[in-house]
């Protein structure tokens, strides 16, 4: 049982290393490279840790295989826009002008639903308040609402006062 327990504790370190070598983001922001990353880093953690009978070097070995695997791909995407975008993906336009382009909806596998709660998360109520919506590689949503559905800045708050000032 104490064999056990060290042993989760070795590669529990570990892989808490391993991960704040691989860079800081939010779940929520992986890349699915990263994302396969980490998955593939809890089950070759898991299998070791609770098999005694497995040497914890079998655990230990491929999850510094997969840092220098991270480090390679992640030094080739900062060198290179092309392979960023085979494994990160580009952002793309899923409303323009408040219209969604359901052709693009479709091939990414969203529906408009999903892109309704993506804008009210962004407190945006209506796609036509929209001039330009980018779904983002994350899976976040951008959103650049037309002029008259914008809140009032203070710009145009003094704009307006200098206009009702300079009326006759």
């Amino acid at each position: 049982m104490l064999v056990i327990c060290v042993r989760a504790c070795v590669l529990y370190i570990l892989v808490l290393v391993v991960t704040r070598l691989m860079g800081k983001r939010e779940l929520g922001q992986l890349q699915p490279f990263e994302f396969v990353i980490a998955l593939m880093m809890a089950d070759l953690a898991a299998t070791p840790m609770g098999n005694t009978g497995i040497p914890i070097f079998y655990g230990i070995l491929p999850l510094i295989t997969l840092l220098l695997i991270h480090l390679v791909f992640s030094f080739l995407m900062i060198k290179s826009r092309r392979i960023r975008d085979i494994l990160c993906g580009k952002p793309v336009i899923v409303i323009t002008e408040g219209k969604m382009d359901y052709a693009m909806l479709r091939k990414l596998r969203y529906t408009q639903s999903d892109i309704e709660e993506l804008l009210r998360e962004k407190d945006v109520f209506s796609p036509q308040d929209v001039k330009y919506a980018i779904l983002e590689t994350s899976g976040k949503l951008n959103v650049l609402l037309k002029r008259k559905a914008q809140p009032a800045t203070y710009g145009d708050l003094v704009d307006t006062a200098a206009r009702k000032d300079a009326a006759p």
